[in-house]
């Protein structure tokens, strides 16, 4: 799980993408791509390495009026999947 202190990253290699002929944001790391929804992409978006995921789900929820806990909740599950398949460096 990611904690509010921990400092999620795109690892080297890793990196957004908007792909024009299929009109989405993607994910891509070496040989492996995934596409992203809306949400997906508003969160990743926000990810540069310097914030922690706190400061990121406090943004997050501002910027869409929504509650803290629940963009917490959503993005803590999204980020830890990504981090599983090495999409995701996350430091402590």
């Amino acid at each position: 799980m990611i904690g509010p202190s921990d400092i999620p990253a795109l690892p080297r290699g890793v990196r957004l993408h908007y792909d024009r002929v299929r009109d989405t944001w993607i994910l891509l790391a070496p040989e492996r791509a995934i596409t992203l929804d809306a949400v997906g992409h508003a969160i990743l978006s926000e990810v540069d390495g310097t914030r922690s995921f706190a400061q990121i789900t406090a943004g997050l929820a501002q910027k869409y009026n929504a509650p803290a806990e629940e963009i917490a909740k959503d993005s803590a599950g999204f980020l830890g999947a990504l981090r599983d398949r090495r999409f995701l460096d996350v430091t402590q």
